[in-house]
């Protein structure tokens, strides 16, 4: 009888560890490539948009005016976004210093807890949660599917825009961000005499 229990057991941990692979295979398979990226022209204009904070504290991207803006319209529900959000948190780790921001906001009908909850099982610190309940913003921009990336210069106008998922923790991708956002016109000036 116990060598039944030790190959059920055998084989229900097989299946679990291969499911978590093709997982793993699968979210990396649904990362596409950069060059589905758009770039919006000069004088390009979105809605004016506000989202929130786990507290309900109210805010728009003029909050973020000076800083290099990533906004990443997401859901714990979508399987893309599930894919590229650590990417976005490995992103805004390397990116912080130079005064670029990502802002993921999440269309999650319950809140901040699931979020919260996702954050928690991905190990996402970099990353805050702010939120679009009953997704105002994905209406006012008719967007027509997430994830959904938009790049904002430090002076807030939209310079590029992605619908769908891709690794933003690459070299490419960082550099492409960097180039969008403009030069961090907070820092000190240097002046030589």
């Amino acid at each position: 009888m116990s060598k039944k229990v030790s190959r059920r057991h055998a084989l229900i941990t097989t299946a679990v560890l291969a499911a978590g692979v093709m997982t793993r295979r699968a979210e990396a398979q649904s990362l596409g490539s950069l060059d589905a990226l758009t770039r919006l022209p000069s004088g390009a204009t979105l809605p004016t948009i506000q989202f929130f904070t786990p507290d309900n504290q109210k805010l728009t991207l003029a909050h973020y005016r000076g800083k290099g803006v990533v906004l990443n319209l997401w859901a714990t529900w979508c399987g893309p976004c599930v894919a590229e959000l650590p990417t976005l948190d490995r992103m805004a780790g390397a990116l912080a210093s130079q005064n670029i921001v990502v802002l993921p906001v999440s269309s999650d009908a319950g809140g901040a807890a699931p979020v919260q909850s996702f954050y928690d099982s991905h190990g996402i610190d970099s990353l805050p949660i702010l939120l679009d309940p009953g997704g105002a913003i994905l209406q006012s921009w008719h967007v027509p599917g997430i994830p959904l990336t938009v790049i904002f210069d430090r002076n807030g106008h939209p310079r590029a825009k992605l619908l769908g998922a891709t690794d933003w923790s690459t070299p490419q991708a960082l550099a492409l961000v960097t180039s969008l956002t403009g030069p961090d016109l907070s820092a000190e000036p240097v002046v030589k005499i």
